[in-house]
C-alpha cells in the first residue's frame, strides 16, 4: 500500500458502524482497513482485515480510530498505537450537530444524529452512539462511552471510563451543584439519573438506584 492508510481497530459490530463514517471523509485520500488480531477472516464488507503487525508494516503514513466499546481496552490500544507512532483520528458523522465553544479530545467517535450543544469539555476517546446528546456546560472525562440515545442534560460531570447505557437520561445539574457520574460507574439502560453516582457504582431504574452488591 503506497498511499495513506487508516485502520479501524476492531472488526466487530461497532467497527462496522464506524467504517462508513470514515469512508465518507477519507476514502478518496486513504486506504481503509480493519485491524483485528482475533479475526480469522481476511475481508469484511469489502475492506481488508489486518493484524496489528500487518497494519504497522503497510505504510509509512498511518492513522487509526479505535472502535472498541470497552473503555479500558480502548485506552490500552490507543496508548499502543501512539507508542508505535500511529496518529489517532477523531471522526464524526456528517449530520452531527456541534454547536458552539466545545472542546473535544482526540480519538472521539460521534455517530449519526449526535448533538453537542455549547460550552462542553470532553476528554479523549469519547464514544457517542446514535441520537445521543450532550447539553451545555457538561464536563466529560477520558474514555467515556454513551450507548444510543443517551440524554445528558446541562451541568453534568462524567468522570473517566464511565458507561452510560442506551436511552439513559441524566437530569440537569446546576453550576454550583452539578450531577456527577463517578469514574468507572455504569448507568443501566433506560435509567433516569436524578442524583450523583459514586465512582465504580452500577445504577439502574427510574429513578436510578445502586444495584451493585458486595
Amino acid at each position: 500500500m503506497s498511499k495513506k492508510v487508516i485502520g479501524i481497530y476492531g472488526a466487530s459490530g461497532f467497527g462496522r458502524e464506524v467504517m462508513p463514517l470514515v469512508a465518507a471523509q477519507f476514502s478518496s485520500t486513504s486506504e481503509l482497513v480493519f485491524i483485528d488480531d482475533g479475526d480469522l477472516n481476511t475481508e469484511l464488507n469489502g475492506y481488508a482485515i489486518l493484524s496489528y503487525q500487518e497494519f504497522l508494516g503497510c505504510s509509512n503514513e498511518k492513522s487509526a480510530i479505535v472502535a472498541i466499546a470497552d473503555s479500558s481496552v480502548r485506552e490500552k490500544l490507543t496508548n499502543k498505537l501512539q507508542f508505535d507512532g500511529v496518529n489517532i483520528l477523531s471522526i464524526e458523522a456528517t449530520n452531527v450537530v456541534n454547536m458552539d465553544h466545545n472542546d473535544i479530545g482526540e480519538g472521539s467517535v460521534l455517530c449519526p444524529f449526535v448533538t453537542i450543544t455549547s460550552n462542553t469539555e470532553i476528554g479523549k476517546g469519547f464514544h457517542a452512539n446514535i441520537y445521543s446528546y450532550v447539553a451545555h456546560d457538561c464536563v466529560i472525562g477520558d474514555y467515556v462511552t454513551f450507548a444510543p440515545r443517551v440524554m445528558c442534560n446541562g451541568n453534568v460531570h462524567i468522570e473517566n471510563h464511565a458507561y452510560i447505557g442506551t436511552g439513559a437520561i441524566i437530569k440537569q445539574g446546576t453550576p454550583s451543584n452539578p450531577i456527577v457520574i463517578g469514574e468507572g460507574a455504569v448507568v443501566g439502560m433506560g435509567s433516569v439519573v436524578t442524583k450523583s453516582v459514586k465512582p465504580g457504582d452500577v445504577v439502574f431504574g427510574v429513578p436510578a438506584k445502586s444495584i451493585k452488591r458486595g
